[in-house]
């Protein structure tokens, strides 16, 4: 069986669109060539890879191995080509990063500042995604590297431990539960509450654990950002839940109390997942040390 990378990339193109069109477009070529090429995987494959419908295509259980194939593929041809730049000049390395909102709002900016200044030739491309969906990218290929918190058991990863996300009330100066050390979320549920954005990591943490307690919170204002919620909080609209660092950081310039929350799901491990028995460049290995190493992990429980 001969495949073409360029049909594997084409292939990868139409399980993300789900549409032949649009990955004829993304991949510059006619809708007669891009349906050409899908017959001869097919027939090249010995099964249909592909479900045609109306509004688009969906795979097929074959098209799903296929496309899980691909994605490993071509990231082994990235991280050959990636090997092989400092043999040769003007090469540039590529990085795929897929990480929750803490990670990307409270640390991530500053380790990035410092890994690109000193790796000039090497791009990161930085995605928010739920944990979830950064498990599935690491394991098909999807991106090289994941950062999730919170408990993570599944074959195929490597997790390397890095640091502790402590999950705390932030609360308005004179606010009736700042006058307790230590608080139940269950004390604070009847509050209104500022929370994120939907499709957030904490946010869809925050609505699990609403499932599993059968309590509902009272959003008064959904926003984008840690900042957003200490500055609501600040103002009185509501109480939030933020990491330790956040909150930390934002009680610098904003008028807010912060109190522990006394459950086990307060504390979070956060960890660098890659796919187990990948073989990563070497600038790849240079940002998860830099990962590693940065110095606000070491801030109390590191946010």
């Amino acid at each position: 069986m001969h495949i073409d990378l360029r049909d594997l990339r084409l292939f990868i193109h139409i399980a993300e669109s789900k549409s032949l069109t649009r990955a004829a477009e993304r991949s510059h070529l006619s809708l007669p060539a891009v349906s050409a090429r899908v017959k001869e995987l097919e027939a090249q494959a010995g099964v249909r890879l592909l479900y045609r419908a109306p509004r688009g295509v969906a795979l097929t259980p074959a098209g799903q191995t296929l496309l899980q194939h691909a994605r490993s593929i071509l990231a082994q041809v990235e991280h050959m080509k990636s090997d092989l730049q400092r043999y040769g000049e003007g090469g540039q390395g590529h990085i795929r990063l897929f990480a929750n909102t803490t990670a990307i709002t409270e640390f991530l900016p500053e380790v990035l500042a410092t890994f690109l200044a000193a790796h000039p030739q090497v791009d990161v491309d930085l995605q928010e995604r739920l944990t979830g969906e950064i498990i599935r990218g690491v394991l098909d290929g999807t991106t090289d590297l994941g950062i999730v918190s919170g408990p993570v058991d599944v074959d195929g990863l490597d997790k390397l431990h890095f640091s502790t996300d402590q999950l705390i009330l932030a609360l308005p100066p004179g606010h009736p539960l700042a006058a307790r050390e230590r608080l139940r979320f269950a004390e604070a549920m009847d509050y209104d509450y500022i929370g994120l954005h939907e499709g957030s990591t904490l946010a869809t943490f925050m609505d699990g654990l609403m499932q599993k307690t059968r309590h509902k919170l009272h959003i008064r204002v959904q926003v984008s950002n840690f900042e957003s919620v200490c500055r609501m909080v600040e103002a009185g609209v509501g109480i939030g839940i933020v990491p330790a660092s956040a909150a930390r950081r934002h009680s610098h310039t904003m008028k807010i109390e912060t109190r522990p929350l006394d459950e086990p799901w307060a504390l979070r491990e956060r960890y660098l997942l890659t796919r187990r028995g990948d073989s990563l460049p070497a600038f790849t290995q240079a940002l998860i040390d830099a990962i590693v190493a940065f110095p606000g992990h070491r801030d109390s429980c590191g946010g």
